[in-house]
């Protein structure tokens, strides 16, 4: 990871906190974690061509950020990038 990406996922790691989302369970069990990072996605070639031709065609990326909802299920997908 480029040192300019690492320092705007740091900056976003605090905002997100700021934001009420939480990186781990907390240790009482009342909190979930609703982070998920660099969870791995895998996308078939069809459902890639389905998007449009603006769109890399990879099979396999990874997510920088997930944000999960309530449920536990995937909400929100943040890509870091340099400033």
């Amino acid at each position: 990871m480029a040192a300019k990406e690492a320092k705007a996922r740091i900056k976003i790691n605090r905002l997100l906190e700021e934001a009420g989302r939480h990186f781990f369970d907390s240790d009482h069990g009342r909190t979930k974690a609703n982070i998920l990072l660099e969870n791995n996605a895998k996308i078939t070639v069809n459902a890639m061509n389905e998007l449009g031709e603006d769109f890399e065609k990879t099979q396999n990326g990874f997510i920088d950020f997930l944000l999960l909802d309530s449920d536990a299920y995937p909400f929100i997908v943040l890509e870091a990038k340099s400033e």
